[in-house]
């Protein structure tokens, strides 16, 4: 693939795990959140994403909805998503209204992405929602209910329920995952699916390709849509991007997470990177989440990935 090709095929998205830096507050870290989302709808990103955690002294969004309401009166045009809401720990009834409010406020912007991890150590995620091997064992009815619901034919007793408020446009339904379980579940319901490579050991190209190939039509989506969730640090150098991979190795050892999975470098290194690795994959659309422990950096990052790809403005 040449440079050109790159530039005009690669779509990205954001996904912010509303880092809480050491030093720092959680107001400032939202501040941050909100700033990083404004910047990515002025660089041309295709969406803002957010993630749930619980307990995590380090990450400050425990509530995705919330955060995306806030974030959605901050802009006007980037599609704002969950990456992703934690279906195991709650009603389906509840998640299908919070993001039709969502998109009842900000009509034609509303992602939801849902998934099965705990988002916490044990006791937190006790505290949430109790036993939760035996709901994430539930998942697949979680997911079905929440389908049904956004789809209008939810039933409880043979009595039909509605969601709503019901928007004039929804929300887009995709399930997030890090094997081919996930990505079984998204093709069976007909889902958007999003592959959590920064994350996960599983052969990305091996998984999306069993999305595909397993893919089911349906009120969702008459054909499958994949995005791949990878980590990207960005640099004016290429000596200081090996520095800020390093720090962000460290910090993510730190709080507990797997060893370093990304592409840093120079904006055009990373481009390229991306540009092989979707030839690789056929993703459609990339997810870019930055672990650098520094918010100018990190902005920075974002900028200069979008400079280089040529995002098409919104």
């Amino acid at each position: 693939m040449n440079e050109s090709e790159m530039k005009m095929k690669l779509k990205l998205g954001v996904l912010d795990l509303v880092p809480k830096l050491p030093e720092t507050t959680a107001e400032a870290a939202l501040e941050q959140a909100i700033r990083l989302a404004r910047q990515a709808e002025e660089r041309g990103y295709l969406r803002y994403w957010t993630a749930e955690h619980h307990d995590m002294e380090a990450l400050a969004s425990a509530a995705p909805e919330v955060l995306l309401s806030a974030i959605g009166a901050a802009t006007r045009r980037i599609r704002l998503g969950s990456g992703a809401v934690l279906l195991p720990h709650y009603s389906p009834l509840k998640v299908a209204e919070n993001f039709r409010l969502l998109a009842a406020l900000y009509p034609g912007r509303i992602d939801l992405g849902i998934g099965r991890a705990p988002g916490g150590e044990a006791h937190a995620s006790m505290a949430l929602s109790g036993n939760f091997l035996e709901r994430v064992g539930r998942y697949p009815q979680l997911a079905k209910e929440l389908s049904d619901l956004l789809a209008d034919r939810y039933r409880y007793e043979d009595h039909p329920v509605t969601a709503r408020p019901v928007p004039q446009l929804p929300p887009e339904l995709w399930m997030l995952g890090t094997n081919v379980k996930s990505a079984g579940y998204a093709a069976e319901l007909g889902t958007g699916y999003v592959f959590g490579q920064f994350m996960s050991d599983s052969d990305g190209a091996e998984v999306l390709r069993a999305y595909r190939d397993t893919f089911r039509p349906s009120v969702h989506r008459a054909e499958p849509s994949a995005m791949l969730a990878v980590s990207v640090i960005c640099a004016e150098t290429e000596a200081r991007a090996e520095v800020l991979a390093a720090q962000a190795a460290e910090g993510f050892r730190a709080r507990g997470g797997a060893p370093f999975q990304g592409f840093s470098g120079t904006a055009k290194q990373v481009l390229e990177q991306l540009g092989n690795l979707q030839q690789k994959c056929r993703n459609d659309e990339f997810l870019i989440v930055s672990l650098i422990p520094d918010y100018e950096e990190r902005l920075l990052s974002y900028q200069l990935l979008a400079e280089a790809s040529r995002v098409e403005k919104l």
